[in-house]
C-alpha cells in the first residue's frame, strides 16, 4: 500500500483571476477602511452595477427610486 496524497489536485481548467469581492450591506464607520467597505468602493468607482450608498447603507438604485416615488405619491 502506497501513501496517498493529501493536498488536492487542481483542475487544468481553472482560472486562476481574481474574483469581485462583494460590498458589505453596512458600513462599519471604521476609520480605516475595510477592503469590502460600501464607501470605498463608492469612491473608488468599484461598488457593482445598480448599487449606492445612502445614508452608510448599501442599496439598489431602483429600489431608492421607488421608495422616493412612493414618498411623492403620499405627500400629494
Amino acid at each position: 500500500m502506497g501513501k496517498k496524497s493529501k493536498g488536492g489536485s487542481k483542475k487544468s481548467g481553472a482560472s486562476t483571476g481574481k474574483v469581485a469581492q462583494l460590498p458589505k450591506k453596512k458600513c462599519c464607520v471604521s476609520r480605516t477602511k475595510c477592503g469590502r467597505c460600501p464607501l470605498r468602493m463608492l469612491k473608488e468607482g468599484t461598488l457593482p452595477d445598480g448599487y449606492t450608498v445612502h445614508r452608510r447603507k448599501l442599496v439598489k438604485t431602483k429600489k431608492l427610486q421607488q421608495d422616493k416615488d412612493r414618498k411623492k405619491t403620499l405627500a400629494a
